[in-house]
Order: structure tokens, then C-alpha cells, then sequence
């Protein structure tokens, strides 16, 4: 059985809509309102960024005086082993880190979207993990999986008494878990929001032809959450590539450069070896693989013809 979702109403605007009291034929705010917004992006973004790029081109501890070193900085970050490893372990990492947030984010999302108590009741508690820091997370699960007094000791488990953090083949699924339990309520809510979006009558009609909950699913559900899957993913991983803190208290990039990807090999280079040329390198590096990576799903994903459904903008 197929069925239609197609719904003139949703994502897409009439040209009545789209034209604004002026009549101009192109509606949205004016760009004078995005200026001090621009402004304030430029003096803490885009300056510090063209410093940060310049800084990798020069030898500097830190402390003396920067000595302009050209092409070589680059040379050495891209031939060094250690960097060049954790590149890998960042592409792994955020590779396994989506496969296990996406779909756990969106069956909760779809979940948490339902009217009833208890659903409310377990959405406040899903999104706790958001309002933790960082530091506080990384110190509680180290102690829960220390394998002398965590969990191992608490149920006494043989299971949970292996060293998960020590193991360099266990750590960056641990490090994935615990960074997983920290964002998924965020894309959970995204889900949950873009669920109850969705007409009703979609959904009736769809019970009325026979669909079952499997089939309401594939082809109403997923379909309309196409614009939040893929800010979702967007989101999920542009950030892989920016997550520091956490895995810092937990790990510090250990054991044996086990979870050392390149957010932190960017921090023990720059204030552990006193390189902030190199370190300034793999953050440019960063910073291209991050814009890189967002321009790719929007293009891919055809997110740039996305329209707004809010009147007027």
C-alpha cells in the first residue's frame, strides 16, 4: 500500500506568501537586522580565525617572540604520525558516534512526541544529561568504570569490572557512549518537535486505509522529518569534530593516544609540547574539514532549497 504525504501546506509557500507587503517578490527581514549580528561574528570569529591562520605558518613557543617558518609547519603537522593518527581516530569517531546518536535520537524524538503523562514525565528525565557539565560527567562515569570500586564492585560483575577506559581497544566506544548520553536528548528534542509538527489528519488518513504503525512511520514520519534529519546530522557531525572537554577529563586522550582525536591533539600539541604553530595548523585543519563537511550535507541533502513555513520570514 502506498501512501501519499504529500502536503501543499508543509515546506512549501505560495507565491501570495512568499510576496512581501512591499512587493518586492522576495519577503524575509531586512539585511540591516543581521548587521550587529555579522559584527559581533567577525570580531570574535572570523578575526581570531585569520590570526589563528597565520599563527600556522610560524615557529612559536608561546612565550618568545614568533618566527615566521613558512611552508615547514604545515610539512611537519601533516608528516607527523601522532597527528596523522589522530585524524583517523576523529574520522572513526564521528563516524560511529553518528551511527549510534541518528537513530537512537530519532526513535526517542518520535517517542517523547506522544501526549501522553508519563511520556512528559520521561522526557524531562532524557533531557537531563543536557544540563551536566562536561567536567562533572567525565569525573562521575570515570568513577563508575573504574574497575576497583564502580559498578564492577557495586553488582559485582565480572562483565563491568573490565577496564574500559584502560583498554585502548574499549576506550573510544566508551568515549562515544558517554558523549552519545550527553547529546542525545538535544537531537531527541529536535525530533520531538518537528513531530508534533506533523498534521494529524496525515495520520488518519493513513489508519483509515489500513497503514499500521511500521508503515505510519516509513512513509509519513520520516518523510516529514526530512528538514530535521538534516539539521540533525548537521549538527551531529559538525560537532564530532569539536568535542574536547569531555573526552578530556575522561581520557586525556589515552590510553596510548587511544581517544586522542584532533580536538585534543590540537590542545596537547599547542600547551603540552609548546608548538602553537602546529597547533594552530591542525586547527586551521579543523576549521576546513568542519565547513567542508556542512556545505557537503547541504548540498547533498538539498537543504539549501529548504523554505521556511513561518509567515513572513
Amino acid at each position: 500500500m502506498a501512501l501519499s504525504t504529500d502536503q501543499p501546506d508543509i515546506g512549501t509557500r505560495t507565491t501570495a506568501q512568499r510576496t512581501n507587503s512591499s512587493g518586492s517578490g522576495r519577503g524575509g527581514p531586512s539585511f540591516l537586522m543581521a548587521v550587529p549580528a555579522l559584527a559581533f561574528f567577525a570580531a570574535f570569529a572570523l578575526i581570531p580565525l585569520g590570526g589563528v591562520v597565520v599563527l600556522s605558518f610560524m615557529e612559536w613557543d608561546g612565550l618568545s617572540s614568533p618566527q615566521w617558518a613558512g611552508l615547514a609547519k604545515w610539512e611537519q603537522t601533516l608528516a607527523d604520525p601522532v597527528t596523522r593518527h589522530a585524524m583517523w581516530l576523529t574520522f572513526v569517531f564521528t563516524a560511529v558516534s553518528y551511527v549510534f546518536q541518528a537513530p537512537v535520537a530519532l526513535l526517542l524524538g518520535v517517542f517523547m512526541a506522544g501526549r501522553q503523562r508519563y511520556r512528559a514525565f520521561l522526557s524531562v528525565l532524557y533531557f537531563l544529561p543536557l544540563v551536566f557539565s562536561a567536567a562533572a560527567v567525565g569525573i562521575t562515569f570515570q568513577s563508575l568504570l573504574d574497575p576497583n570500586f564502580g559498578l564492577s564492585r557495586a553488582f559485582n560483575s565480572e562483565f563491568l569490572g573490565q577496564n574500559w577506559l584502560g583498554d585502548p581497544d574499549l576506550a573510544l566506544f566508551v568515549v562515544v557512549f558517554v558523549v552519545a548520553w550527553c547529546f542525545v536528548p538535544l537531537h531527541s528534542l529536535l525530533y520531538q518537535a518537528g513531530v508534533r509538527q506533523i498534521p494529524e489528519s496525515l495520520y488518519e488518513a493513513a489508519t483509515i486505509d489500513g497503514a499500521g504503525r511500521l508503515a505510519r512511520f516509513v512513509n509519513i514520519t520520516l518523510p516529514q522529518l526530512r528538514y530535521t534529519i538534516i539539521t540533525s546530522s548537521t549538527l551531529m557531525l559538525v560537532g564530532s569534530l569539536t568535542y574536547f572537554d569531555l573526552i578530556f577529563v575522561l581520557t586525556g586522550g589515552g590510553p596510548g593516544g587511544a581517544t586522542r582525536i584532533l580536538p585534543l591533539d590540537m590542545y596537547l600539541t599547542g600547551f603540552r609540547s609548546y608548538d602553537m604553530g602546529q597547533a594552530s595548523a591542525i586547527a586551521v585543519i579543523l576549521v576546513a574539514v568542519g565547513l567542508a563537511l556542512g556545505l557537503a550535507l547541504n548540498r547533498l541533502s538539498g537543504a539549501s532549497k529548504m523554505e521556511s513555513q513561518q509567515a513572513g520570514l
